[in-house]
């Protein structure tokens, strides 16, 4: 007997703690978790050895003192708190700074192959907007060594790992998580997770604009709706960091980061004049400066038609040494040969500013990392509270580890001390049958097509890839670099007419596999994404760091805070909490309101 899709007989695994998402804070968290002797199972939507940690190239920041004895955690707190343009937490700026030297023991523990001075010290380099040399690094792979050295030791640890698992929904009831619900990307099996407590470590929604340094079907703002569905809240979904420089060409590659470290290294800006306009956005710090900057005055070198033909600017690394290049940029080195055939050591890279990170996310305490459901905690890209308006290069990467760390041991407190367990049947059946109306809508919206032609109303089944184009297309005009109210309003009724036409949705597995069906749930992720993002952006009615209002260039004492986001009242706004003496002084003594040369009119 033929077994249908939609009957397929589901999976039932059980753990004390779900970890979703197997990049580098998902593997941090299980590592914890199998250390302190917990049962763990994480599980993903992709290869583990190539989660989106391994993209990230330049660096992780730690005062360690080992280039410059001054530094201290209060400088890297102070650094992060003025970068944030003081919309970072506070609380979760001083746990990251504070607990950052254990990250960086951690992986030395592990394995980790940190470039080292000829003493034996941990080497580490400017990036920029840091006041000291902080960022150790492994040539330009770090996220790569990183990936690498904590899938060693979970390994080692013999922490269960699927990474064909799609998770569709969490469960729960009451306020407390009881599991989640998925599939198999591979043979479409339904799967049911109960477990304790669950770490949603799954990433940003960066992919939902066109030039992204994502990759197809990552980050396309799974965890914000899988949150946002189990009653948990959305942060400032619309500080969004765009890179300064992502490669234009190949189409298909469009958005593939160049490392900033190729900037750290000495790398120049040129517009298609030949000028170093940096000059003019940063005089100081240059090439240096903060992302937002850089990406904000490429933005605007293009836009005033000073751009090259492909819509973007020159960045040049071809004066540095030969041996230089190699030595500390070969993986830029290697990918232009790849790609373009371009030999960086002779030639410029041609770049514009691309979709990078979310520094928005879901709401957390600072403490554990819970958002406010019993059980449930968000960790990397998937959480908010550190980055503010705008993220330090090589701040991600730490924070993974420290709140990996944190959370991992929390959640493990958390499962010991339950008495007892509550699931609920119906959770379970909502979940089942939102995934059983998708697998049945392949054969229904055909039937629907082949009757409706008859009747001269033919139904109109709608491609989940060519609404996710049109999504990208939408958020790239509306919310891009430089927003405005009239764009943004233009936007969201735009998104209605998608969530209209994803009502409609037809998905069609085939003996491939069950891409078609994951298409569809990304897809679902990135439409409410989307509306996070563009109901916050037109709320925030200021120009503060990666968030640029051509309507309201100026900085607003009054938005100082953060965008709630929520399925049910949509936004509100809550003031920024003040920061500690200990280093809130070091940050305001840097303090820059100017907004000249920054915005494009």
């Amino acid at each position: 007997m033929h077994t249908t899709p939609t009957s397929r007989t589901e999976r039932h695994l059980s753990t004390n703690v779900l970890v979703i998402g197997t990049g580098g804070a998902g593997l941090r968290a299980s590592i914890e978790l199998a250390e302190r002797g917990m049962q763990v199972l994480a599980v993903g939507k992709r290869r583990a050895h190539d989660a989106h940690t391994t993209l990230a190239a330049g660096g992780i920041n730690a005062a360690l003192g080992t280039m410059d004895p001054e530094d201290s955690w209060q400088q890297h707190a102070a650094d992060t708190l003025r970068e944030s343009y003081f919309l970072a937490d506070p609380a979760i700026v001083e746990v990251v700074a504070r607990g950052a030297a254990q990250g960086i023991e951690d992986l030395e523990r592990w394995g980790m192959p940190f470039a080292r001075e000829a003493d034996g010290r941990i080497s580490q380099r400017f990036f920029g907007a840091h006041t000291y040399r902080r960022t150790a690094y492994a040539g330009d792979y770090t996220g790569l060594e990183i990936q690498r050295t904590l899938l060693r030791r979970a390994r080692e640890l013999q922490v269960p790992i699927i990474d064909t698992v799609y998770i569709t929904r969490l469960l729960e009831v009451g306020g407390r998580i009881f599991g989640a619900y998925g599939f198999d990307i591979v043979d479409g099996t339904p799967v049911v997770i109960h477990a304790d407590a669950v770490i949603l470590a799954a990433g940003g929604h960066t992919r939902i604009w066109r030039n992204t340094s994502s990759r197809r079907n990552e980050n396309t703002g799974d965890a914000f709706r899988l949150a946002a569905l189990a009653g948990a809240k959305i942060r400032d979904a619309e500080l969004v960091q765009f890179h300064p420089s992502g490669l234009l060409e190949p189409t298909e590659a469009a958005g593939t980061l160049v490392s900033e470290a190729a900037r750290g290294e000495g790398g120049v800006l040129r517009n298609a004049l030949g000028e170093r306009f940096m000059e003019k956005y940063d005089p100081e710090r240059m090439e240096l400066s903060t992302r937002d900057r850089v990406a904000l005055a490429s933005y605007t070198e293009i836009a005033e038609g000073r751009g090259t033909a492909n819509g973007g600017v020159l960045l040049d690394v071809s004066h540095l040494p030969r041996e230089v290049i190699f030595d500390k940029l070969p993986r830029v080195y290697r990918n232009l040969i790849d790609l373009q055939m371009l030999d960086i050591t002779e030639q410029p890279i041609e770049i514009a500013p691309t979709a990078h990170y979310s520094m928005g996310g879901v709401w957390v305490r600072p403490e554990d990392h819970g958002m406010g459901v019993a059980g449930l905690y968000a960790i990397g890209e998937a959480s908010s509270g550190l980055h503010g308006a705008n993220r330090l290069g090589g701040n991600s990467l730490i924070e993974l580890l420290v709140y990996g760390r944190i959370t991992g041991a929390d959640a493990a407190d958390y499962v010991t001390g339950l008495t007892s367990v509550r699931r609920d049947p119906g959770a379970v059946a909502e979940a089942r049958e939102e995934m059983q109306a998708l697998l049945g809508s392949g054969s229904a919206s055909s039937n629907a097509e082949a009757s409706g032609s008859g009747s001269g109303l033919p139904a109109r089944p709608e491609s989940a890839r060519l609404l996710q184009r049109a999504l990208r297309n939408l958020m790239t005009a509306h919310a891009g670099v430089v927003r405005d109210e009239a764009g943004l309003t233009v936007g969201l009724e735009k998104l209605a007419d998608l969530d209209e036409r994803a009502s409609r949705l037809a998905v069609h597995p085939d003996i491939a596999g069950f891409d078609d069906l994951a298409h569809a749930y990304d897809l679902k992720g990135s439409l409410l994404a989307a509306r996070a993002t563009l109901e916050s952006a037109l709320e925030r009615r200021e120009t503060r760091g990666c968030h640029n209002r051509s309507d309201f260039p100026e900085q607003s004492d009054a938005l100082q805070g953060n965008m709630l986001w929520d399925t049910e009242r949509g936004v509100r706004f809550e003031p920024a909490t003040v920061a500690p003496e200990a280093f809130r002084a070091l940050a305001e003594a840097h303090l820059d309101d100017s907004v000249d040369g920054k915005l494009v009119e």
